[in-house]
């Protein structure tokens, strides 16, 4: 399965802009509005815009590695010989776990090369393991909401195809990328505080100030795991509906 996923990635155009050359302009494009901000608000708020952004693209491209990967074999008419094959449904997410896991931290490795030489941000400066926590954090949380949408691909086929590149964006906002939950109306706040990305990026805040970030990483882990559960328990009630109903069967048709 890695070896089928490079070799796509390779010779896919497609994804190479997807997961490369998209997230690096859109750190363009909010880098020079941190600069701009540097003179109304203050680096510190510059510099939290930037980062959130940064480790918002964990997130963006772990859960497109799962579903767009799914729409390419659906496409070129392989999802069936993978199934055919012994790999188990296991294996199959933990294939989706690992190649997301390596895209998100390329992507963020490039993303921070960039935002220090262009930007001066330096992401380091929140502490290499605090950086650790934080993209873990995001990686899984980016898997198990690229896992419920592969379970909605099974079974409804390429008719929410497009939710595997837009939906997590609706989420965007309520999870306090940008700006910190306190911004939120309060009905919106109490709902910012069920994702676990919510306490990863108000730790990222609390972390570029200085301050301890253990009480907000022990949230974003016991959520994540029930969110990860509750993904995989999903994706396999979708996957079985899908045999049923013979949605899997017409996939490739």
């Amino acid at each position: 399965m890695m070896f089928h996923e490079i070799f796509i990635t390779r010779h896919s155009f497609e994804i190479f802009n997807d997961i490369i050359l998209f997230p690096l302009f859109s750190i363009i494009v909010f880098g020079y509005m941190t600069l701009y901000l540097v003179g109304s608000t203050g680096k510190i708020i510059a510099d939290q815009v930037l980062s959130g952004i940064i480790l918002w693209q964990v997130i963006s491209i772990a859960q497109y590695s799962v579903g767009v990967s799914c729409l390419w074999d659906v496409w070129s008419r392989n999802l069936t010989n993978i199934f055919i094959s012994p790999i188990s449904i296991k294996e199959y997410l933990t294939f989706f776990a690992i190649s997301g896991t390596i895209k998100g931290f390329i992507v963020l490795l490039l993303s921070s090369i960039l935002a220090f030489f262009v930007f001066h941000l330096n992401m380091l400066s929140m502490g290499l393991i605090n950086m650790f926590l934080m993209f873990i954090n995001l990686a899984v949380f980016g898997f198990s909401f690229g896992v419920v949408m592969l379970g909605l691909i099974i079974r409804f086929g390429t008719r929410v195809a497009a939710f595997a590149w837009g939906l997590i964006n609706v989420f965007q906002p309520l999870m306090a990328v940008i700006y910190p939950v306190a911004i939120l109306p309060q009905p919106f706040r109490s709902i910012s505080f069920l994702f676990a990305p919510t306490y990863v990026f108000e730790a990222m805040r609390k972390s570029l100030n200085g301050q301890n970030i253990i009480s907000d990483i022990e949230s974003a882990v016991a959520l994540n795991i029930l969110f990860l559960i509750g993904a995989v328990i999903f994706f396999r009630y979708m996957f079985a509906k899908s045999k049923e109903t013979g949605q899997f069967a017409r996939l490739e048709g």
